[in-house]
């Protein structure tokens, strides 16, 4: 036979691809970010057992082997050539091809050189633009290996059937024509995303596939197609059934259209005409996007089916109840499926729309309200019930007749809730918002970064209850202050709520309460807000709770103004006077070993492995240390749930690419200047910037110095600094629009925890690396997760607004030198908050004293560095600052209350 014008590949053994082949399977299973059994074995060095992995996938009919080696905690060069070696010296597993799988191309580099016969490289493509991919191709066939390309260009990865030829004919073109490459070498993946996703732009992934692969097999000579069947079937995973049903189906027909290849684990798919016919024709209707309403028929069918393929019967007697119980029940147990056909039964009954909500749907949500402040009921519970509440009044609404002029509409009180100018955080503004809805008020949320006079114009045309003011950083206590100034001045008396993760009951009462004369009350988290909001407004007690609050207020700031007065400050000279004692005649501070910016595309898969649970729990009011709280008396059966929907939301977040993730940082010399220090270019040796750093003024007791982040730099001294940021925020909005335009109010909280989360990881992560890499003080580190979360390292890495560097502006000095809008997306606000919402900025302190200053609380003294720094009085100071004299900052990510 005449072999010339196919794919050929080796082992031990050749694999050629001739069309009786029809098919080849790629084993998946030696790939850590894919088998979380193999990838345990590799972490934990016991290479021996991972080989029967590889041995398990060949004698399960893998024709080719993928092996990965992609894990943060792993060195993945060295972990891919130790198994290489190994898979070398076993003839049963190393006759067939090896593809070789990695986003590094390091790591791919270290592959081809160590692996026998021809292989496989997966993959390149052209994000980084075309020099780069053919540079890449070039190596790739110098080592004579054939290449998967990815549909993905500089602008992103191709999701449409024009797209995906788009960048298929391009890097062919490139391939053929400028890298000289065998096109039969070339291996195309043009991307298979998941189906039944319930949005309309997903609805036609899987046809789209079908028709590229078509179109690359009529109009790319000698190429061959090659995608992972799994990622298909995300929308259904923890259904087996379904799974494996949609998996045969779907490469039933993509090898009709011409797929080569495919990375497929044989126990995920059923024989396709063993499907049973009900089950294949609605899979078939959503992968040729058939019907309208295709995906609702499949949801609807997979709720009726168990991995078994056996019918679920769930428990119904409730739907035996009358109406009014029926509502109440999905409303507190967060039942979606009957809530439309429910809510019609009552309109019909009460001849009413309006009469629907103030009635049977607003009494279950007391119900919830009632519960959750019993402690009944949790809050991520609390937010799937006001998503069932929202999907029925949004039923009801165009049958409800406009109000009369001069009539009300409804007799729900009115509650306006905004993220004032300046600040863009607003997860715990919106839990409030459902915790205040789920107890018969009216949200109107106008969102993050409103100013002063939108709110109250908003406020006056809605004629609200209530205004609520959310805000995260210390710039925003100021925004209040102009807030209530405002509506003081414009002559409102409507009640004003304070809350968010810098506030605090002292600056409120101190700073807030005396310039408006309206109610002011501070919120201290989201179950508070309900008997505070029903107090100020009921006619029975909004006088007497006026007058109450007040009092305290004022005594309040009584107390703060005498203990001031007694307060002991020294003055700045004689603080300067008394910094942190470090020896530093012989010290010789280490040199990174990369000196200037980086950028890089982080990979959420290995940023999942350096989250911090605990707060997330505690963004939902849910109090205990992760995995602890997961076995807590009280709260544990709740945080199970939650913790597998986050796990669940995180796997589409990361598969589907619903977010991505960036980080960039610099490392310089420095020269120290007081409490300055001046940051130089590495390589002119010019001046890129300069960080002020202040100074505690409190009088210490003996010993006790007044520390400044300046004290862990070398005076006078050859230095080094660094600065970062990163984000997990791309891409983010689209998706937030889905979940606000279906009113999914968990699902909306539960994004924007992990996107936090996310980049709080970003940042453990990226700091981790310039510890043991590119600065390199700390190569031999090794620390689990645990360890990283309770600071165990070398050195510190303090944040902007926070004690140890309270000033926000200094986060402009960092935008600047690290270019963020430019290089990773980053924009900041007047407020010097960052946008995206998920990001986190700071500063690398390498020296090991320093770790004694990673916390603390921002004081008077503080206030009084700043004031001498700019020659300014301390009243100026104390505004600008906004520091509440004394408050403990909670993490970036973990905002609770209004």
């Amino acid at each position: 036979m005449n072999t010339r014008n196919y794919l050929k590949l080796s082992g031990l053994e050749p694999l050629v691809f001739t069309p009786e082949l029809n098919f080849v399977n790629i084993g998946e299973r030696t790939n850590v970010t894919g088998s979380k059994r193999f990838a345990r074995l590799i972490l934990n060095d016991q290479y021996d057992e991972a080989l029967e992995v590889a041995l398990d996938q060949v004698r399960g009919g893998a024709q080719i082997l993928d092996v990965c080696m992609d894990e943060g905690m792993l060195d993945g060069e060295a972990a891919m050539i130790r198994f290489l070696n190994l898979i070398a010296s076993e003839p049963e597993i190393s006759r067939i091809p090896i593809m070789i799988d990695s986003s590094k191309w390091s790591i791919i580099l270290a592959g081809l050189k160590c692996v026998q016969g021809k292989g496989i490289v997966n993959s390149i493509s052209l994000k980084n633009g075309e020099q780069e991919f053919l540079d890449q191709a070039k190596m790739i066939k110098k080592f004579g290996a054939a290449v998967v390309v990815m549909a993905f260009d500089e602008d992103g990865q191709a999701d449409t059937y024009e797209r995906r030829i788009e960048i298929c004919k391009r890097s062919y073109e490139l391939l053929v024509h400028k890298a000289k490459f065998n096109p039969q070498d070339i291996i195309f993946d043009p991307n298979i995303f998941p189906v039944a996703t319930g949005m309309d732009e997903h609805r036609k992934n899987a046809l789209d596939f079908f028709l590229a692969t078509k179109w690359i097999k009529t109009n790319l000579p000698g190429a061959k197609v090659s995608g992972g069947v799994s990622n298909v079937s995300f929308s259904f995973r923890g259904n087996n059934t379904v799974r494996e049903a949609m998996h045969a189906a779907f490469l039933y027909h993509a090898i009709h259209h011409g797929m080569d290849m495919g990375i497929v684990n044989p126990s995920m798919l059923e024989v396709y005409d063993d499907i049973p016919k009900d089950l294949l024709e609605k899979v078939e209707d959503v992968l040729f996007d058939r019907k309208e309403d295709a995906t609702e028929q499949l949801l609807d069918f997979a709720e009726t089916v168990k991995s078994s393929g056996k019918k679920q019967v769930a428990d119904e007697a409730w739907r035996k109840d009358p109406v009014a119980k029926r509502l109440e029940h999905a409303l507190v147990k967060g039942i979606l499926d009957y809530i439309i056909e429910d809510t019609e039964a009552a309109r019909l009954e009460l001849e009413n729309p309006l009469k629907v909500i103030e009635g049977p749907l607003m009494d279950g949500m007391n119900v919830v309200g009632d519960l959750f402040g019993e402690g009944k009921m949790f809050l991520p519970q609390v937010v799937k019930s006001a998503r069932v509440m929202k999907k029925a009044v949004a039923y009801l609404e165009p049958f409800m007749p406009l109000p009369e002029e001069g009539q009300e509409g409804s007799n729900l009180k009115k509650i306006l809730i905004a993220t004032v100018k300046g600040d863009v955080h607003d997860i715990g503004k919106n839990i409030v918002g459902v915790v205040l809805a789920c107890n018969s008020y009216q949200i109107i949320d106008l969102g993050v970064m409103v100013d002063a006079q939108k709110i109250i114009d908003e406020a006056l045309k809605n004629k609200v209850d209530i205004i609520g003011l959310s805000g995260l950083i210390t710039p925003s206590l100021d925004e209040m202050v102009n807030v209530a100034s405002e509506m003081e001045r414009q002559g409102l008396k409507i009640p004003l709520l304070i809350g968010g993760a810098t506030t605090s009951r002292i600056h409120t009462a101190v700073k807030i309460d005396p310039v408006y004369s309206g109610t002011v009350v501070h919120v201290t988290d989201a179950s508070k807000s309900v008997p505070i909001a029903g107090e100020a407004i009921s006619e029975e007690t909004r006088e007497a709770y006026h007058k109450k609050i007040k009092a305290t207020y004022k005594e309040l700031r009584e107390a703060h103004a005498a203990r001031q007065s007694v307060k002991k400050m020294v003055s700045y000279e004689e603080a300067k006077g008394n910094p942190v004692q470090i020896e530093w005649e012989n010290y010789e501070p280490v040199e990174p070993k990369f000196l200037g910016r980086k950028i890089l595309d982080l990979d959420l898969q290995t940023l999942r492995e350096y989250i911090d649970w605990t707060p997330f729990f505690s963004t939902w009011m849910l109090s205990g240390r992760f995995p602890k709280i997961l076995e807590d008396a009280v709260v544990g059966e709740e945080a199970k749930k939650l913790y597998v929907d986050a796990n669940e939301m995180l796997d589409k977040i990361i598969a589907e690419k619903w977010l991505s993730a960036k980080g960039t940082f610099g490392l310089y010399p420095t020269e120290r200047k007081g409490d300055d220090t001046i940051v130089y270019d590495p390589n002119s040796g010019l001046e890129l910037g300069k960080f002020h750093f202040l100074r505690q003024q409190g009088k210490k007791g003996s010993g006790v110095p007044n520390r400044s982040l300046a004290d862990y730099l070398a005076p006078e001294h050859k230095d080094f600094i660094g600065c970062f940021a990163v984000t997990a925020g791309l891409g983010m909005e689209s998706k937030l629009e889905e979940f606000k335009a279906s009113g999914d109010d968990y699902n909306d909280i539960l994004f924007k925890a992990l996107a936090d989360r996310l980049a709080e990881a970003a940042a453990e992560y990226l700091h981790e690396k310039v510890r043991k890499e590119d600065w390199g003080y700390a190569s031999q580190e090794s620390l689990e997760n645990d360890s990283l979360i309770r600071e165990e390292y070398q050195g510190i890495r303090p944040a902007p607004g926070y004690p140890a560097c309270p000033e926000h502006s200094e986060k402009e000095t960092i935008s600047k030198l690290l270019d963020l809008e430019n290089s990773i997306g980053i924009k900041l606000t007047s407020s010097y908050a960052m946008y995206p919402t998920s990001s986190v900025s700071g500063f690398y302190f390498a020296h090991p004293d320093s770790k004694y200053f990673g916390l603390g609380k921002i004081g008077q003294d503080q206030v009084a560095s700043y004031a001498d720094r700019k020659g300014i009085s301390l009243t100026e100071a104390e505004k600008l600052l906004s520091p509440n004299l004394a408050y403990s900052p909670t993490p970036i990510s973990t905002e609770t209350v209004l």
